[in-house]
């Protein structure tokens, strides 16, 4: 089977550079139209040009394919609204959401400031909340569409020094979760993706041979298929160097105490624990 999104409209935020920009481009060579946004700024967040996009608008026209360049940033309303606006403006609908802009101020907890916390939160987090907001209502009255939203194995697992973005990266998830289940009964789907790849935020933290072996465009086909028709619901795709394998939240049998007390509890502790028989929602 050969998977076509001719006649359907793509917003991909953050798609100037690296896995958004492989995003677009194999979403724009299977025939959608493609709102390209990118606000040109630094891994950090500071700075910002248009060229970035613009620069993926040109690769997607010269192979044929229709394509629009959005400056707006994910972390404010109207920089939200306004990918929203184009793609209406420009094609009338939306029909697959892929929420893919970050940025990274890593620092260990006893350093990182507030200001740096908040920020990627703010671009991680409320960026996915903001865009998807403004295309919800469409795709609601469209009684279709396709959310796919970016988590890390740093939001599932935790990693040294990123308690901003691992922070972010989950409340995604629970983000993911909800929507998954409000939207189902509107055609809506809802999936995230945990990528692992070479792009500009990870160049500095792992060693260039390994880079070369988890290039975007080997996560790219995972999160296309999370935009088809036949996509999943509340799926959690985690992706890179060309495996594709599920991560899941899970809660096991526990132990039922009649009478709890600290001393129970923790005399019960290896039946709490016990992972053997867990399940998932």
């Amino acid at each position: 089977m050969s998977y076509r999104f001719d006649g359907k409209v793509a917003i991909v935020t953050g798609a100037g550079h690296g896995l958004g920009r492989s995003h677009a481009l194999e979403l724009a060579r299977r025939g959608a139209k493609v709102v390209v946004n990118d606000l040109g700024g630094n891994i950090d967040g500071t700075g910002g040009s248009s060229e970035a996009a613009r620069s993926v608008v040109e690769e997607i026209k010269a192979m044929g394919g229709q394509a629009i360049a959005n400056g707006g940033s994910v972390a404010d309303p109207q920089g939200a609204q306004s990918m929203v606006d184009d793609a209406m403006n420009a094609w009338g609908r939306i029909d697959v959401l892929i929420n893919n802009a970050g940025i990274l101020r890593d620092k260990s907890f006893k350093n990182v400031t507030m200001e740096d916390f908040r920020l990627v939160v703010d671009v991680h987090l409320m960026g996915t909340v903001l865009v998807t907001k403004a295309a919800w209502p469409i795709m609601n009255e469209q009684e279709y569409g396709r959310i796919v939203v970016t988590t890390s194995a740093s939001g599932l697992w935790g990693n040294f020094g990123q308690t901003n973005y691992s922070a972010a990266k989950l409340g995604i998830v629970g983000f993911m979760n909800t929507l998954a289940k409000e939207g189902g009964k509107k055609n809506i789907k809802c999936n995230a993706i945990a990528p692992i790849a070479g792009t500009r935020m990870t160049e500095g933290l792992m060693p260039k041979q390994m880079l070369d072996q988890l290039k975007p465009e080997l996560v790219t086909p995972g999160v296309v298929y999370l935009c088809t028709d036949e996509a999943p619901n509340g799926f959690i795709l985690q992706a890179g160097g060309g495996r594709f394998f599920r991560a899941q939240m899970l809660e096991n049998q526990g132990a039922t105490i009649k009478e709890p007390t600290v001393e129970s509890v923790a005399e019960q502790w290896e039946k709490v624990g016990d992972m053997a028989k867990a399940r998932g929602h």
